[in-house]
């Protein structure tokens, strides 16, 4: 499975608590009072509530339409959920939030935003034509209890560029941009097409690079020689949309949990696809981190914003010619900045996008700007050289202590079998019905195929009667599932946890692989009627005499 068992380690996640708390101490005491004092809202984002700090990371899942968006989100959690459909064409038109919860249900957008402990509430400017389109998943998932995801709508084709979707889809996917920690870009590897809608959407996502990984899906589907040219082509045309001096990482893979098709870089989708959960994997522990870092942008950003607005309630008139003034001042904006820059020292990364503050300040009456007000300025100060410096420490320590937090993906498949990875996971005993027989708790399902089982088994050489996770690793590659999925039915299978499988956890094995193969999900834990009969507890020590 590609998302699995997240173990907590309770001294880092006391770190990143404490993190995360003093963070939002400071933003309410030092940052908010400034975003209020100069309407900060009203140009840029909202402001923080206690969910933008508490809320589980999130990763928003993006592409245009049939690249595999929905597929690959069922590829991590490895389930289907509510709603979902997928299918060559158009299939939705919904942002659907998938959040851990203790029972399967679907909360529409209008009562999402409703909700004080969910991080959406400053959605409904959008109004009901985008909430009607917006709902959140709820289900007991374990990938879910750590991270949230953001299933998208497909992105318009040039054929279908005409239609209207009755709301900003640009400005949406920017809310989500600016608040997710992850941005995962879908492309297909068959029909590599950057439509106008796609490139407004890559200007949704201009300032957050960093958070943005793109991958080249379904990579099994073409040829090595296919492959390079569809690589270079998006690479190419990448590079013409975000012109950063960092080259964005493009994962080539095909993330879904069905067998894949034998390639030439069969063993490249294997390494790529790795290095892609590895990434998902440490949002948790590095989510104080994220937080950290967006703070101290937006800090910097009302630093800009609180030294515009008072400039320009410095240049106003106090009676006449206010109307022609004001004009005069926006269409200078930008040599404003300028100014700004040279004589407050604000790097000029701080400031906002010049044409956009110019629409901003269309409407608005430049004589009820505030001047800078020295103690809100000095307390902002404050907060980016000391008070942010004071939680450094507690990163690092938190740094130093990675290794002993295990991911909350499955590690590469071979890494199941070293001893310094493997870890026994204990499966839960599911209870008997009370008019199930004794006899069909007893019946293992599996015995009826055994002796077909047993015949790959000996042919495998087992030494001692048990077989190594070398070989039978060499043997489950052959079936041309993902490595995730295999590192699944092998903890499932190793039921005594000693790194090797004996004739009936082999014959396990193969089941749970055949059942794949067939399409079925594979269980969470093992359910008692797959227990082998050897590793079920002895009727003695179940029943007292």
């Amino acid at each position: 499975m590609s998302l699995r068992r997240f173990r907590r380690t309770p001294k880092i996640l006391e770190d990143v608590n404490m993190v995360t708390e003093e963070l939002k101490n400071l933003y309410y005491k030092r940052l908010l009072p400034i975003e209020k004092y100069y309407a900060f809202h009203h140009y840029h984002s909202p402001s923080y509530e206690d969910a933008d700090f508490d809320n589980k990371p999130m990763v928003l899942v993006m592409g245009q339409y049939s690249t595999g968006k929905t597929t690959f989100i069922r590829y991590l959690i490895e389930q289907d959920f509510l709603g979902s459909r997928v299918g060559p064409e158009p299939t939705t038109d919904c942002f659907t939030a998938l959040m851990y919860g203790p029972g399967e249900q679907i909360i529409p957008g209008n009562a999402l935003t409703m909700d004080p402990k969910k991080p959406f509430r400053h959605l409904d400017p959008f109004g009901n034509s985008f909430l009607n389109r917006f709902q959140c998943v709820q289900m007991p998932n374990k990938v879910l209890e750590n991270i949230s995801i953001i299933d998208t709508p497909g992105i318009l084709t040039a054929a279908k560029r005409k239609l209207s979707r009755g709301y900003d889809f640009q400005a949406v996917l920017r809310w989500f941009a600016e608040r997710v920690d992850r941005i995962i870009l879908l492309f297909d590897a068959h029909k590599l097409e950057f439509s106008d809608e796609l490139t407004h959407a890559f200007g949704a996502l201009c300032g957050y690079e960093d958070k943005l990984r793109v991958v080249l899906n379904k990579a099994d589907r073409v040829d090595s020689q296919q492959l390079v040219r569809v690589y270079g082509a998006l690479m190419w045309s990448l590079g013409k949309v975000f012109r950063t001096p960092e080259i964005l990482r493009v994962y080539i893979g095909s993330f879904w949990s069905e067998p894949r098709q034998k390639c030439d870089h069969f063993k490249l989708i294997e390494l790529e696809e790795e290095d892609l959960l590895t990434d998902i994997r440490n949002l948790p522990r590095n989510a104080a981190v994220r937080k950290l870092n967006d703070l101290v942008k937006r800090a910097r950003l009302v630093r800009a914003h609180a030294h515009i607005i008072s400039y320009l309630k410095q240049k106003m008139p106090t009676f006449f010619c206010k109307e022609n003034k004001r004009h005069n001042l926006i269409y200078e904006l930008p040599a404003i900045f300028t100014k700004i820059q040279q004589q407050h020292r604000v790097p000029a990364g701080d400031f906002p996008d010049c044409t956009k503050m110019q629409e901003k300040l269309l409407g608005q009456d430049f004589s009820k700007f505030k001047a800078l007000k020295p103690s809100l300025m000095a307390s902002l100060d404050k907060l980016l050289t000391t008070d942010i410096a004071s939680l450094i420490p507690l990163l690092q320590q938190q740094e130093e202590r990675k290794k002993s937090l295990p991911g909350m993906l499955d590690g590469e498949f071979l890494g199941t079998f070293r001893r310094e990875y493997f870890k026994k996971d204990p499966f839960k005993e599911l209870p008997r019905d009370d008019d199930s027989s004794e006899m069909d708790f007893d019946e293992w399902v599996v015995e009826k195929c055994k002796p077909k089982y047993d015949e790959i088994f000996y042919s495998l050489s087992p030494r001692d009667g048990k077989l190594s996770g070398t070989k039978v690793k060499e043997w489950m590659t052959t079936t041309l599932l993902p490595n995730s999925v295999l590192a699944h039915v092998w903890r499932l299978s190793d039921v005594d946890g000693d790194g090797m499988l004996d004739n009936e956890e082999f014959a396990l094995a193969v089941h749970l692989i055949e059942g794949k193969l067939e399409g079925y999900w594979l269980p969470r834990e093992l359910p008692s009627h797959l227990v082998p009969p050897s590793k079920r507890p002895s009727s003695e020590s179940e029943t007292p005499e």
